[in-house]
């Protein structure tokens, strides 16, 4: 077979080697003539799988995304030409939730504020929504959800209305697909009258799509002086993004949220597995084959250690700070998708043992760390 892949997915040649060729490609540049008889096609967020992209793909049998949105691909078109099509939903989770808290953690230390007792709301609880609300139910906060879909669907009884979870919120993250049009718009979801009427001292953490939040109109609300704590991870009109905007963000990124090493070999993992259940071929290859042994496996704690230190500990597997500086050093000289391409490792909570933690076990387990 003749596999064409992203060029920043990770191991795809340890996965995928055995059933052929693995060729490497530019996720924003790819040209329909590269997909001559190539048999699968594995993709990440930037690449627009598309009528005009197909047109050469004379052989194509799958199509993967190693990403949970699937707002990039026409699925119908796919259907239609009998490609078997597969997402990996929930790869990568716990990365963008880890990010979320690593910068709650960050904002509470530059602000000499606690995060403890703060309202949080989540807008889209989906694979990563769910996974956030799972991790802050360790901590002492309160959580507001809003879901439309999922609550028409019967799959949400606590969600509120978006406007309603603004007006009570703290602090606001956003976990929704791009939906450009219908009842459930998310495009400009947070329009300039929206942004104009939250509270001073909100928090709004985008780690969704970039145009879930109007840009233009953000940076017009914060010249004309709103009070806002921002942390943006993904932006509209990637890579050329609104770099006026930079000045007002306490925390930017670029589109690495979910860019654990753990995050991005787990999309590749389940379409490896999605291709050997086409091919009727068992998937016998796991993450533990292939992922190195992080820099620091082992914490001890002393007894001394409270939830006021647990910002120091969450900052020692990951401090969002750390990209939030690569971005503002680098943006100018090497380009949004460059600093994507050679994003530097980070790894998970989860790597992480913890020893000594006799009366805060509960807390750090419920967050991801492996406590003894």
């Amino acid at each position: 077979m003749k596999i064409l892949a992203d060029q920043n997915m990770p191991l795809v040649e340890q996965y995928f080697a055995d059933f052929g060729e693995v060729t490497r490609f530019d996720g924003r540049t790819l040209q329909s003539e590269q997909l001559i008889d190539v048999d699968v096609l594995l993709t990440r967020s930037v690449t627009q799988v598309s009528e005009a992209l197909l047109s050469h793909a004379n052989k194509l049998q799958f199509v993967g995304t190693a990403t949970i949105g699937i707002d990039h691909i026409d699925t119908d078109l796919l259907n239609q030409r009998g490609i078997t099509f597969s997402s990996a939903p929930g790869c990568n989770a716990v990365a963008v939730a880890e990010y979320v808290i690593s910068s709650l953690f960050a904002l509470s230390q530059e602000n000499a504020t606690s995060v403890q007792g703060k309202t949080i709301g989540i807008v889209g609880v989906g694979s990563i929504g769910s996974c956030l609300r799972e991790k802050l139910a360790a901590l002492d906060v309160t959580v507001l959800l809003c879901d439309p879909p999922k609550h028409e669907a019967g799959q949400l009884a606590e969600h509120i209305d978006i406007d309603e979870l603004l007006a009570k919120a703290d602090i606001v993250t956003f976990h929704v697909p791009l939906v450009t049009t219908g009842k459930h718009k998310t495009l400009h979801l947070m329009d300039k009258a929206r942004l104009a009427a939250l509270k001073p001292g909100t928090i709004v953490i985008n780690a969704s799509r970039g145009d879930v939040i109007d840009n233009q109109g953000l940076l017009e609300v914060m010249q004309n002086g709103a009070q806002l704590d921002l942390v943006l991870d993904v932006w509209e009109n990637e890579p050329n993004i609104l770099t006026e905007l930079l000045d007002y963000v306490r925390f930017a990124s670029v589109h690495i949220a979910g860019h654990t090493l753990e995050g991005k070999a787990r999309g590749t993992q389940m379409l490896y597995q999605k291709l050997c259940e086409l091919k009727d071929v068992q998937a016998d290859k796991t993450l533990a084959d292939f992922l190195p042994v992080p820099a620091i496996t082992h914490v001890t704690l002393q007894e001394t250690f409270s939830v006021a230190d647990l910002g120091q500990l969450l900052h020692l597997v990951y401090d969002v700070r750390r990209d939030d500086g690569i971005l503002r050093r680098n943006l100018a000289t090497d380009g949004f998708d460059s600093l994507r391409k050679n994003y530097p490792i980070r790894r998970e909570f989860s790597t992480v043992n913890i020893t000594g933690a006799k009366h805060n076990k509960a807390l750090l387990s419920g967050l991801g760390f492996v406590t003894e």
